[in-house]
């Protein structure tokens, strides 16, 4: 295995590669993906354990969602149980991948932690078990500092587990050593990434604004809200189709006697 290096403009061809892959197989992609988000909403919602229990399962999830874009990509229909491809692999890979969903759930832990030196921890508590936002409560200084603060501190986190499930999965990495590989490849691709998080973001604010203007002209405001909510959705279930992409262009399999490795070039 080999890190691939990437100029910046991969990042569009990551970003187009995963709208067309969901229009390759939309109502299985969309069915997935609301079933990725009802699983881990089902799961939040054990009492004390439920949100930690969702966050180990998060990188098993979106593992899943990789297996399920790849089939897209061959022209297969995923099925719903590609989700659990991550538990189909055999008992050591199963493992390693718990591992790897507990390793992410301390290091969320400890953002929501940092986080909560800022406000007492009013956003950890909101975001782990719920309630009630009011003008309020988002208006509080404090609390805008700790959203920023944990915003700030997951980019880094997210660079450490962007690659890793799909690493631990389908390389059989080790799931520490799979933390610096995904990291490495972020960093050394970071303009592709950049572009990609930059192009994402685009593609959001303008439907954001097309769906305002269009409500607006035909004089119903408050439509917008109701056909906002359903297009994120969808513009979410893109977004994770195009993840698979991301993997696949950062790292290439070699024969075992080929070199560079990966861990070479660290």
């Amino acid at each position: 295995m080999k890190l691939n290096l990437l100029p910046a403009k991969t990042g569009l061809r990551w970003i187009k590669q995963g709208i067309r892959l969901f229009f390759r197989q939309p109502l299985a992609m969309s069915g997935l993906f609301f079933m990725f988000m009802a699983v881990l909403s089902v799961a939040s919602l054990i009492p004390l354990i439920g949100s930690l229990l969702a966050l180990v399962m998060l990188p098993a999830a979106t593992l899943g969602l990789m297996a399920a874009s790849q089939q897209a990509e061959q022209g297969k229909f995923p099925m719903p149980t590609i989700l659990i491809t991550a538990f189909r692999a055999g008992r050591q890979r199963a493992r390693a991948m718990l591992v790897l969903g507990g390793l992410y759930t301390l290091c969320f832990m400890a953002v929501l932690g940092l986080s909560a030196l800022c406000d007492g921890g009013d956003f950890a508590e909101l975001y782990l078990f719920g309630g009630r936002i009011d003008e309020e409560l988002v208006s509080d200084p404090d609390f805008q500092l700790a959203m920023w603060v944990a915003a700030l501190l997951y980019a880094p986190m997210s660079m450490l587990f962007w690659h890793a499930p799909a690493l631990v999965h389908w390389h059989e990495v080790q799931p520490v050593k799979s933390l610096f590989f995904s990291a490495l490849a972020c960093w050394k691709n970071k303009g592709a990434f950049l572009v990609y998080a930059l192009g994402w973001m685009a593609l959001l604010i303008c439907a954001g604004l097309l769906v305002a203007l269009s409500t607006r002209a035909l004089g119903s405001p408050g439509v917008a809200a109701a056909v906002m909510l359903p297009l994120s959705l969808v513009l979410a279930a893109m977004f994770f189709s195009s993840i698979y992409g991301t993997f696949r262009d950062s790292f290439e399999q070699l024969p075992p006697t080929d070199l560079p490795r990966i861990d070479e070039i660290a």
